[in-house]
């Protein structure tokens, strides 16, 4: 398959490219980008009047519930609600059932992913047997099965001498190991941040102190034993401030937020809405801020959605009852759009090392770039798209989200991995000419 995409604004910072450029696709392959390429003999995709090519949005951070728990989300939902999301890869957490802890639970989560055939799957694999935090799972095994990172999230990695062992064991393999912070003891049975509003509205907290306590922990033995630790869907200001500190030193930490921690607040809390029950929880205003500092400055390596779906009759429960989580796939593009590039708070530049460039390079799979000989996973942007959340359109097999009914500027006119178009945007007008005759 070889086509020739035109007159699109190119961003792709590896390559130090923005701006009007054409991008020759062959046999699935970034073959030439360049301004004013030649068209003789070769198919050309218009792209859409004020859209923005960059190499395809990557999330490193998903939860594709398969196996086990298919009436929440299967591999094949799941990537169709990654591709209408934009992005051409997901990287998907082991807590499935069986636990993603074995060869062949990957080998399992790979197929599915083959048959679905829309975007590209990175399996994480359980740092512990059965998550269960107490012996390493064969990590080497998970490795060489396709895993390109190990966590045990939904839970953290309790002692400090099993941290410091999988540290060890993964880095043999190149893997980082992706935490959930946060220790059981202050978190206990807490369903949202402890503050004024679970105060008020009679809700059991859970302190920030517990996940920095954990991310210090986390900081200190990677520069130990120099190993790779990454800070799953930081939320706290003082979590940054223990990551921009072991960067300092040269710790080999990263760390991500996701659009639902720099966009909303725990005064969403109102309302008992159990769509906006997460862990860690909604924070208060101040970390909010500080979150949205850190992807301004730097020190936040990656935005990830933590999609995390849910059955409808799951969540339709009492506050305390109803489980953590909110699908995100689909309300990524439009929420970072909104609330940081048309503020004027990030460039797309930066929009793109964010979602693409940096997940790639954390997670050391194929992509975060245009350059030639690389595979052709691309997405075309469109910013100034007027997008208003419906709940009843989006691909996940769930719709547990707190943004329904939201008006946004900025959406996804089209995916194509692999030079495959994927997904079109019938919202966007001329997306459909990107999918060829």
């Amino acid at each position: 398959m070889t086509y020739l995409l035109k007159h699109g604004r190119v961003v792709d910072p590896v390559n130090g490219v923005d701006g009007d450029f054409d991008i020759l696709v062959k046999d699935g392959r970034v073959a030439r980008v360049g301004r004013d390429l030649p068209a003789e003999g070769v198919p050309v995709r218009e792209v859409p009047r004020g859209s923005i090519v960059c190499p395809g949005l990557i999330d490193m951070h998903v939860h594709l519930r398969e196996p086990g728990q298919e009436h929440k989300e299967t591999v094949a939902t799941g990537t169709a609600s990654a591709v209408a999301g934009g992005f051409t890869a997901v990287a998907c957490m082991p807590n499935t059932d069986p636990v993603n802890d074995s060869a062949s639970v990957t080998r399992l989560i790979l197929e599915r992913a083959a048959e679905a055939g829309l975007a590209r799957v990175y399996p994480i694999g359980a740092v512990t047997r059965g998550s269960r935090g107490e012996q390493l799972a064969e990590l080497g095994e998970l490795h060489a099965a396709g895993c390109v990172a190990v966590s045990d999230d939904g839970k953290p990695v309790v002692t400090a001498l099993l941290m410091r062992r999988a540290m060890e064991y993964a880095g043999m393999f190149g893997m980082p190991v992706i935490d959930h912070c946060e220790d059981p003891s202050l978190k206990a049975d807490g369903v949202a941040h402890e503050g004024f509003n679970a105060s008020r509205l009679g809700l059991r907290g859970i302190p920030g102190a517990a996940e920095e306590i954990m991310v210090d922990r986390d900081v200190v033995i990677a520069e130990v034993t120099g190993g790779r630790a990454h800070i799953a869907h930081m939320s706290t200001r003082g979590s940054l401030r223990a990551v921009r500190a072991g960067k300092a030193r040269g710790a080999r930490v990263t760390c991500e937020v996701t659009p639902h921690h720099f966009t909303l607040t725990d005064d969403a809390l109102e309302g008992y809405d159990t769509n906006v029950k997460m862990n860690p929880p909604l924070r208060e205003a101040a970390d909010r801020e500080a979150l949205i500092e850190g992807i301004v400055d730097g020190s936040v390596d990656a935005i990830a959605t933590d999609h995390a779906p849910h059955h409808a009759d799951e969540k339709l429960v009492e506050f305390d009852r109803a489980p953590f989580g909110i699908v995100g796939l689909e309300t990524a593009v439009p929420l970072t759009f909104d609330r940081l590039v048309h503020t004027g708070r990030i460039s797309m530049a930066r929009f793109v090392e964010l979602l693409s460039v940096n997940p790639a390079r954390i997670l050391g799979v194929t992509g975060g770039s245009l350059t030639e000989g690389q595979p052709a996973d691309i997405t075309v942007l469109a910013p100034d798209l007027a997008v208003t959340i419906d709940i009843g359109r989006l691909r996940s097999k769930s719709k547990n989200t707190p943004f329904g009914g939201w008006s946004l500027r900025g959406g996804v006119a089209a995916t194509i991995v692999g030079g495959r178009v994927v997904f079109v945007n019938p919202d966007v007008a001329g997306a459909q000419a990107l999918a060829g005759a």
